[in-house]
């Protein structure tokens, strides 16, 4: 008999993207302290006897499909300043001494094209992870990272398309499917069923009422592999980019994402690069601006208001991808790292990685191991996007964690790169 092979490999992707945080774990009220002592986090001490102490508790109210909320912890132990400072001071003299702290001044002369719409983020340490969320995200710990230059916005349709112009690149979903993320050594389907066998990549269908979910679907319910969907058709071969020239380009998978990063002479960013960035020097925060989603009743990002995934409300003012630049940059200069867009970082995916990561410039581990699936190669990607909701998928908290496969694509997934000093230097 044929071994056919499903949209379930080519779908999961998309739907851990917007699952990440419905982990198959309900954390007791239990957390570590610097020393790996376990504390009773119910039971944490305050300086206020009439505090509330409803922070220290998760939720656990399921939301309108019927599957419980993400569990995020609203207090983390980066609120004590002595703590983040406890842990910066982790790192050692001698390697805060041989960071690259400020941006060179001799660039050399292809230095300007290379660092166009980029923006210089300054060396030093960071705090990196979170003890909020779930467990790939901790354990929160300092790096300790060179400066480099980072796109301020994410690549939009219009830069993409000046690489497609100048090479005659082909994206892989412009392509026929061809499984490149199954690891060698694992089964491989003998044939890809024919609706699937085609040229396209993912999106979410619209869905006009909760009673159009089947509950033996889940996810699949609305998400669908749609021939001929690709950077230059995000929602299927009928719809444009023309009007969206500003908008991050989506549909590119981490492969096709590199390919643009070598053309440009740059590279995507580490993991660590993208969070420390993102932070805007703002350790142990929930946004790049602070703890506050909405501060002052602004939102500050592109994601889901309303009831998921039947009704975005659209009140940030967008139900699908927006303009880049349209929300307040950080601290640093850059926009739209939480929402908008998923971004592929460089790294593979391992949910420990933390646990081993080296102090300084970590550059990921080694090789993909994603527990869920191990048998296919998985990319971390970071920020969230306008699929994002705070009752299914909390990606858009800085210190989120999501993977793809790398040769997948989605019309809620593009991309930034970085150059470093090195990269200038070895260029000329």
């Amino acid at each position: 008999m044929n071994n056919f092979y499903t949209p379930i490999a080519v779908l999961v992707f998309c739907v851990a993207a917007l699952g990440a945080a419905l982990w198959s774990f309900q954390p007791d009220d239990t957390s570590e302290d610097l020393n790996g002592n376990i504390t009773d986090s119910g039971a944490a001490e305050t300086t206020d006897p009439g505090a509330d102490t409803s922070r220290q508790t998760p939720m656990t109210a399921c939301n309108a499909l019927g599957t419980p909320i993400p569990v995020i912890r609203e207090s983390s132990i980066l609120e004590n300043p002595k703590i983040v400072a406890a842990l910066k001071d982790e790192i050692t003299d001698q390697t805060v001494s041989s960071l690259i702290h400020d941006a060179p001044e001799d660039l050399g002369n292809s230095a300007g094209d290379r660092l166009k719409g980029m923006v210089w983020i300054p060396g030093g340490i960071g705090i990196i992870g979170s003890d909020a969320g779930p467990p790939d995200e901790t354990p929160p710990h300092p790096v300790a990272l060179d400066g480099f230059w980072m796109d301020i916005t994410e690549v939009t349709n219009a830069q993409f398309k000046e690489f497609v112009d100048a090479t005659g690149y082909v994206t892989l979903p412009e392509k026929p499917p061809e499984l490149r993320s199954l690891k060698p050594g694992f089964p491989r389907p003998e044939q890809i069923l024919e609706e699937f066998n085609k040229p396209g990549s993912i999106c979410s269908r619209p869905i006009d009422s909760l009673d159009e979910i089947d509950p033996e679907k889940g996810a699949y319910s609305w998400w669908q592999y749609i021939p001929g969907a690709n950077w230059k058709h995000p929602e299927g071969p009928r719809s444009t980019i023309d009007d969206r020239m500003d908008h991050p380009v989506v549909h590119v998978t981490w492969l096709d994402a590199v390919e643009y990063a070598k053309w440009r002479g740059a590279a995507l960013p580490t993991e660590a690069q993208w969070e420390y960035a993102a932070r805007g020097g703002l350790d142990g925060k929930s946004y790049p601006w602070g703890n506050d989603r909405t501060p002052n009743g602004e939102w500050r990002q592109n994601i889901w208001q309303g009831l998921f995934p039947v009704d975005d409300k659209g009140v940030d003012g967008f139900k699908s991808t927006a303009p880049v630049a349209t929300f307040p940059a950080n601290a640093y200069g850059l926009h739209d790292m939480s929402g908008n867009v998923w971004e592929w970082c460089s790294d593979y995916y391992q949910p420990d990685y933390y646990t081993v990561s080296p102090p300084k410039n970590p550059p990921g581990p080694k090789e993909s191991f994603d527990p869920q699936e191990p048998g296919i190669i998985k990319r971390v990607q970071r920020g969230g996007s306008f699929m994002c909701s705070d009752e299914y998928c909390v990606g858009y908290r800085v210190s989120a964690r999501m993977k793809g496969e790398e040769d997948t694509g989605a019309f809620h997934t593009g991309f930034r790169c970085i150059v470093t000093p090195f990269m200038l230097r070895t260029a000329r």
